[in-house]
């Protein structure tokens, strides 16, 4: 009765404290829908105090509300949905110096750049929500908070553009463990000494092959992170080079006599999603490892939304503007502008941007290939991971494939277009460093593994059967899980096509013609349009690099 009468009227702002906390599930969808409904039809501000509990059947809770502002204890917000007042893109009528479509790490680093060189900017986002890949949700129960997509920061604290920003982050005290079917495991610590020296008859091969590395990171990520170009630091490329060309499996073997620097190189070169005899796959593992020992893997407090709330406040304080709800299907359609970035790979950009670039540049960006796709399970748990080895509760991440060969056999398997029956899993287990995610005594988890892409087999059973592997009594320790396959992924982040997460495959030939040969990859045939996804280069990942090169090559042209 008191939500009839607080409705009835079509207010232009609702204030609700926990409206669904003691409605049973048909009664809280029934709410949810007219709330939706208030806002998004009649554009009516809703602000939200609490857990709104959605109820996980009714598909609402994977889009909406948009937008937490704020938090008062563990898996309790403040949670603003306000209009966009864009629900169509043609009532934007403001021009702007430049849009960006797409609000993703790589949109928005765009739009940030671009900003602070000046230029107005507006961001147009189809989502409910800003972030792309950085998105956080109560999927399964009140007070369980779930990264949807990235979790592990890897490359952030080495990365030249994020690493200046000013985000909360949370480490764990070693980034890494990689268990073994006896029950030991080894561990990347933060310092090359501390990890060589677990690694017996390996160590000097360790420090020899990483420490050169890791004292130069600074220097060397920069410059692995962009188009090909001549480097300012020509010694230290070209050491790396030389073994980043390397497939991980040879690398692995030439470097190491035992079996754990062998697994640990492998695991880390297997964020490649290729088979681990392709070539250039060494290099994933190197710069993995790099970041790792440089920067320490860190994941974000209260989830990776935050990232992006972090990276939205900072274009907003630098004038610039995000925009929700707004889908854009031409690029006809967009405000008036001098230069569009768009955050999107080829098939996007030929979806909305097809009719301005020439016939054989859309035949180029149509032969763009993508990777395999993954296969990601998230948990609700009563407890932390049991694992067999007290190492793995040190590491937010934790690498499940026991030896190189069984590793490698995975990962070729799944390049053939096959589902190994044991295939290498990554498993994020944040709950255990960062309070915010879980009720206190519980526990979240994530897991994926590679499958061919757009594969519509079901890995439940193959991902928790290699969790039990290493942890005895994991699934009994199960409340709920969320299934996501390739063709969820890719409705929630159509970036990643066939659940490729990694925007495009990132074998030697697609990482430099990304996404077709050109000296500058970020500009198109139409001298106003310019491509800020994954698929340029430096490719996948949470590193903002790809929208800042793209940002550069506007301000150099077309806005300068």
């Amino acid at each position: 009765m008191a939500v009839a009468r607080a409705l009835i009227n079509h207010p232009a702002l609702v204030l609700a404290d926990e409206p669904t906390e003691v409605l049973d599930s048909q009664t809280t969808s029934e709410l949810v829908t007219l709330m939706r409904h208030l806002n998004r039809e009649e554009g009516g501000a809703l602000v939200l105090w609490g857990l709104l509990a959605l109820p996980a059947e009714s598909g609402a809770s994977r889009s909406w509300p948009a937008r937490i502002v704020g938090s008062s204890q563990p898996g309790e917000a403040v949670t603003a949905h306000i209009p966009s007042a864009c629900h169509s893109v043609g009532m934007v009528a403001e021009s702007r110096d430049a849009v960006v479509v797409g609000s993703g790490p790589n949109g928005l680093a765009a739009a940030i750049t671009l900003a602070e060189a000046g230029r107005s900017v507006l961001v147009l986002e189809a989502a409910d929500e800003p972030g792309g890949g950085l998105r956080t949700r109560v999927l399964l129960e009140p007070g369980f908070r779930h990264d949807i997509c990235a979790t592990v920061m890897a490359l952030v604290p080495v990365t030249p553009f994020l690493r200046r920003m000013e985000l909360d982050l949370v480490w764990s005290p070693a980034p890494l463990a990689h268990p073994f079917d006896d029950g030991t495991a080894v561990v990347v610590e933060r310092s090359v000494e501390a990890t060589a020296e677990a690694l017996g008859r390996d160590a000097n091969s360790y420090r020899g092959l990483m420490a050169g590395l890791v004292q130069g990171a600074m220097r060397l990520i920069p410059q692995v992170m962009g188009p090909v170009r001549l480097f300012s630091h020509p010694l230290s490329m070209a050491r790396f080079g030389l073994l980043g060309l390397l497939p991980a499996n040879r690398l692995a073997r030439l470097a190491f006599r035992g079996r754990e620097a062998r697994a640990l190189l492998a695991g880390v070169a297997a964020h490649s999603l290729q088979s681990l005899d392709a070539p250039g796959t060494a290099a994933f593992g190197l710069v993995m490892l790099i970041a790792a020992h440089a920067g320490g893997w860190p994941i974000a407090r209260g989830g990776s939304m935050s990232l992006g709330a972090a990276l939205v406040r900072r274009l907003e304080l630098l004038g610039g503007e995000v925009r929700c709800g707004c889908r854009v299907r031409s690029l006809g359609a967009l405000p008036p502008h001098r230069a569009a970035l768009l955050d999107l790979v080829p098939k996007g950009i030929l979806e909305v941007a097809g009719d301005r670039l020439p016939v054989g540049y859309r035949h180029r960006l149509g032969r763009y290939r993508h990777g395999p796709g993954a296969f990601k399970l998230d948990w609700t748990l009563d407890g932390p991971i049991p694992w067999r080895s007290p190492d793995c509760a040190r590491a937010a991440t934790v690498h499940l494939g026991g030896t190189l060969e069984e590793i490698a056999s995975s990962e070729y398997e799944v390049a053939r277009g096959r589902h190994p029956q044991r295939p290498f899993v990554i498993l994020v287990q944040p709950s255990l460093f960062d309070q915010t995610r879980a009720p206190e005594g519980r526990h979240v988890g994530w897991a994926y593994c590679h499958v061919p892409n757009g594969s519509d087999r079901d890995m439940t059973g193959a991902i928790e059967d290699q969790v039990e592997r290493f942890a005895p009594g994991f699934r009994d320790l199960i409340r709920a899980r969320s299934v996501w396959p390739p063709s969820r992924l890719e409705a929630e982040e159509p970036n990643c096509v066939g659940g490729d997460v990694a925007g495009g495959r990132m074998d030697l030939r697609q990482l430099f013609a990304r996404p077709v040969a050109s000296w500058n990859p970020y500009a198109t045939p139409d001298p106003s349009l310019f491509i800020c996804s994954a698929a340029t280069p430096p490719g996948g990942s949470v590193h903002g690099m790809c929208g800042v090169w793209a940002a550069r090559a506007a301000l150099r042209s077309r806005l300068a």
